[in-house]
């Protein structure tokens, strides 16, 4: 009886998944760390009391999360280079993705800002803060501590997004597991091994998030 898994084959393509996994990884950090920055301006920005900063910002926001992320990468990847920006499908897979996420962390960081007491804002006035040292200070600690399990949940979900990427060519771990497939046409091994991989680097990303989230909580 011919086995249902050939542990042999499974073995040979076991090195060309790891090399595809740990790309994906790299790009998950890269854009994650990209849409944590960007994420938090905007976040700013709309919560400015100028309209011509805080109505851009919400209009930015909403835009991109009311679109499917595959449709932003045909943009970036196919459309802008007729407008003179030609990027390659890594840079664009990246920036695309953590330009889709940054709207989302965003309104994560909005939520936490938002439950900043009053009384904060208005002491930081009082001892005559700048606006940066206010936020620096007083109101991003305040604010980013309660919103970590909501960061690590996008961060889990970035990873298992990034097979979308290969609509635009980015060799990630799931389009290699798919090439491996047609060419042996033998896809079972190489789809498992790759669920198995977004499975041990969710499961990974959590735990790590959770051991943040008891590191700065408030004793």
């Amino acid at each position: 009886m011919t086995p249902l898994i050939d542990w042999q084959f499974a073995w040979e393509i076991l090195p060309a998944l790891l090399r595809a996994s740990l790309y994906t990884v790299g790009i998950t950090l890269v854009a994650f760390s990209i849409a944590l920055v960007l994420g938090l301006v905007l976040a700013v920005l709309r919560r400015s009391r100028l309209p011509w900063l805080s109505w851009p910002a919400a209009l930015f926001i909403e835009f991109i999360r009311s679109t499917p992320l595959l449709i932003q990468l045909y943009f970036l990847f196919y459309v802008m280079p007729e407008f003179g920006l030609t990027l390659s499908a890594l840079t664009t897979g990246t920036l695309g993705i953590a330009l889709h996420y940054a709207c989302y962390t965003a309104e994560v960081y909005r939520s936490g800002l938002n439950g900043v007491p009053r009384g904060q804002w208005e002491a930081s006035k009082a001892l005559s803060l700048s606006p940066w040292q206010a936020y620096r200070d007083v109101i991003f600690p305040q604010a980013i501590r309660p919103v970590i399990p909501a960061l690590g949940n996008y961060l889990v979900a970035m990873f298992k997004d990034t097979p979308v990427l290969s609509a635009i060519t980015v060799v990630e771990l799931m389009l290699q597991a798919k090439n491996i497939g047609s060419q042996t046409f033998r896809y079972l091994e190489p789809i498992t091994l790759a669920g198995l991989f977004f499975l041990v680097f969710s499961l990974l990303a959590a735990s790590l998030v959770r051991k943040l989230e008891a590191r700065v909580r408030l004793p």
